[in-house]
């Protein structure tokens, strides 16, 4: 008897092992502090591509909007999460699909830290800063730059303005959630002498804080500290 329920508890852990690994797989996502750990915290990763309405490519590793809404939608409704921790690995995008998880992930009632690792360019500024506090390690990189068109372009003004308004929303979303101005994020998105193929600014982890667009330098165990700190901030209310 005790044999058979040793083995029905082998095999629920096995059960449970095998899910996790598929949603990691599927979804990038992961609920942390399942087994009475002190919070219990969702895990998002952003890594790859931001993938819009339109598929990238079977060779491009990138995170799907369609995937990460609603997972953020249930986190947001479970009493059981009490904390989201994003973990950031982009190099851009899809700029509506990546506004849209940032605007999620803003709106968001729970708290919420970031994490910049590799790197967090393009779409993926607004991402970083959508938290309500963000870290960067040291060697991670941000690279801002003017919006870029894919595909057809018609060369009229109307176009020109159309790329106008959606930089701005992209440059007042990250002003509004992070310590940089819109102004000098502008012109660091417009400097011509750092890239060798374009226009634009790279920033590594200290000049990200500078800047104001980050909050701080720091890797994992910080960021779950902070996290654990907000949760407990948050209960206290």
């Amino acid at each position: 008897m005790e044999h058979n329920m040793d083995n029905n508890k082998e095999e629920e852990i096995q059960e449970k092992q095998a899910a996790e690994n598929e949603e990691i797989k599927d979804t990038g996502t992961l609920r942390l502090g399942k087994e009475g750990n002190k919070h219990n915290i969702q895990l998002i990763t952003i890594i790859g591509e931001i993938e819009g309405h339109e598929a990238a490519s079977s060779n491009t590793k990138a995170t799907k909007y369609e995937h990460l809404i609603p997972r953020l939608a249930e986190a947001e409704d479970n009493d059981e999460v009490e904390g989201i921790l994003i973990l950031l690995n982009t190099l851009g995008g899809d700029v509506e699909a990546g506004l849209a998880i940032a605007e999620m992930i803003a709106s968001l009632s729970k708290p919420t830290v970031s994490l910049v690792l590799g790197g967090s360019h393009s779409i993926g500024g607004p991402l970083a800063v959508s938290a309500d506090y963000s870290f960067i390690v040291p060697s991670g990189t941000m690279i801002v730059h003017p919006v870029r068109s894919a595909g057809m372009f018609i060369g009229v003004i109307q176009s020109y303005r159309n790329m106008e308004k959606t930089q701005d929303r992209i440059t007042k979303f990250i002003a509004d959630h992070s310590d940089i101005t819109q102004e000098r994020l502008e012109k660091l998105m417009l400097d011509s002498t750092q890239l060798v193929k374009d226009v634009g600014t790279l920033l590594e982890g200290e000049e990200a804080v500078r800047e104001g667009i980050i909050n701080e330098v720091g890797g994992i165990s910080q960021a779950l500290r902070k996290l654990h700190e907000m949760i407990d901030m948050e209960r206290g209310r």
